[in-house]
């Protein structure tokens, strides 16, 4: 039997009293594609952070080619010809593609922009890559920053490319163009390590899925000999259903939120949201779907009262909201919940305890000048019991909680002031598979209770699932609500990119 490509065994890991890996076992043949799944917690990131050089592990063997090594830094995995594309990308907004690629990598200071040029086109006709060298990353897609770190590591000569969530924010389209790389890479010989919480995906992509639990490797097994039901009853260690609930609610007689012909501007004029125009009725979900950057981020702002608009109207039981604060807000009697998108940069104060974040909202409610302690301690405790919040208590840290927890203290706290309308934008974003259903069982109990809830999510299969209408958005405007039964992933991902429906038969005719 020929020898694995890369070969973990009985790799270990602590980080104080928590035992991030323990014996852990990971094998990787060239032309191969791994998928490795997990739940939150259960090691992934700290295995594939000690293969990329981020950490050395405490016991067990590298080898890299039946060679055993030892990585003291990211530059020797880099050496080894490994190279990681994390989350969030690494790459510097102001310069173009080319000089991103070659940044750090060329030992003179001057860069031979003509051998750079004819290398990237090189390896660009090698793997089937479209890219632009001379386009700057601030004016990029997600996807083509994407395929930017996917080159910066073929361009420094790495046969090893590991992925952490590539598909996040990614259309149909997009990640159909992703896997077309990754499986031409495999065809050249790479091995390729992908970390994805999407089922659907690793049954789509994958060779082999080794999944693991509580930081021990459980199995690897062949995915075309497997099903999603028995990868994830071997994530979760029981049996989980994969069925979302969609209850039908009888909805309220008139919108509870409306938003019309909402405009923003960016600093630079260019519209950001051109004349948005959508209701929201209590007792549903609406969906959100969209491309990242379509203006996702400023809707959620601007109703919540965080970010002014240039023109329209934000309606909440027929009252005008629209550039009131999000204190005055609350003045009005306006009982409105906001996820943001970025939950510790935005929802929590990540340096601050789980209690005191859980109080941030609701500390002006407090009478007299000084906080109830009591109060804010038994409030907490309630929302770590009620949403399953794993804490060694009420004042550990909120940054040192695993992303799923971190999340569930969010929404929590939103959920506890009792919303008439819940605005979420990537609650699940990731989250694993448990955590994740958590939380569509909370915002379904939240509808049930007449809530109008506002989801802006980015995996279509749940977003199909859980919403009862389905809005598609496109450069700050509607392009269609539709009903999610009917509708399929590729019309959604066209309409996400601009097209309406229909156009492609007018075009045909």
């Amino acid at each position: 039997m020929a020898q694995p490509y890369i070969k973990l065994t009985n790799i270990c890991k602590k980080f104080g009293t928590v035992q991030a890996n323990k014996n852990v076992c990971l094998e990787v043949d060239k032309g191969e594609i791994l998928a490795l799944l997990g739940e939150n917690g259960s090691g992934k990131s700290t295995l594939v952070n000690m293969l990329s050089g981020i950490y050395t592990p405490d016991s067990g063997r590298i080898e890299i080619a039946g060679k055993g090594v030892v990585f003291h830094s990211p530059k020797d995995a880099i050496k080894a010809g490994i190279g990681m594309i994390h989350q969030h990308f690494k790459l510097v907004d102001v310069l173009t593609a080319a000089e991103n690629i070659v940044i750090g990598q060329e030992k003179s200071v001057f860069v031979n922009r003509k051998k750079t040029a004819e290398r990237i086109k090189a390896l660009s006709d090698k793997f089937g890559i479209s890219i632009d060298p001379d386009k700057k990353i601030y004016n990029m897609s997600v996807s083509e920053k994407q395929t930017v770190e996917i080159m910066k590591i073929l361009y420094r000569g790495a046969d090893v490319l590991i992925l952490d969530e590539p598909t996040a924010v990614l259309t149909p389209q997009e990640i159909k163009g992703l896997f077309a790389i990754l499986r031409e890479m495999k065809a050249q010989g790479c091995c390729i390590i992908i970390i994805t919480h999407k089922l659907a995906e690793v049954m789509e992509i994958s060779d082999r899925v080794t999944v693991l639990r509580k930081g021990e490797s459980i199995t690897t097994a062949v995915t075309k000999d497997s099903t999603p039901q028995q990868l994830t009853e071997m994530m979760v260690g029981s049996a989980v259903s994969l069925d979302i609930e969609c209850p039908k609610e009888k909805l309220s007689e008139k919108p509870v939120l409306s938003v019309d012909g909402l405009i923003k501007r960016s600093p630079d004029g260019v519209p950001v949201l051109n004349g948005m125009t959508f209701d929201v009725y209590g007792g549903e979900i609406l969906g959100v779907a969209g491309i990242a950057g379509s203006g996702q981020k400023e809707l959620c702002e601007i109703v919540a009262g965080l970010m002014k608009a240039d023109g329209g109207s934000v309606k909440f039981e027929g009252k005008e909201i629209l550039g009131l604060s999000p204190r005055e807000i609350l003045r009005h009697g306006v009982s409105m919940s906001f996820i943001p998108e970025d939950r510790l940069g935005m929802g929590l104060v990540a340096g601050m305890s789980v209690m005191n974040n859980v109080i941030l909202k609701s500390y002006n409610r407090n009478p007299g000048p000084f906080l109830d302690r009591k109060f804010a301690k038994t409030l907490a405790e309630q929302i770590v019991r009620d949403f399953d919040i794993s804490t060694p208590s009420v004042y550990h840290e909120v940054k040192k909680l695993s992303g799923g927890n971190i999340q569930k203290v969010l929404l929590g706290r939103e959920i506890w002031l009792s919303p008439r309308v819940l605005i979420t934008a990537y609650p699940v974003r990731g989250l694993d598979i448990g955590a994740s259903y958590n939380i569509y069982h909370v915002l379904n109990e939240q509808k049930k209770k007449g809530v109008a809830v506002l989801f802006i999510g980015e995996d279509l299969d749940v977003l199909k699932s859980i919403s009862d209408r389905l809005m598609v958005i496109h450069d700050g405007a509607v392009v269609d609500i539709a009903d999610p039964g009917s509708v399929t992933k590729e019309d959604i991902g066209m309409m996400m990119l601009g097209h309406k429906p229909g156009e492609e038969a007018d075009r045909a005719v």
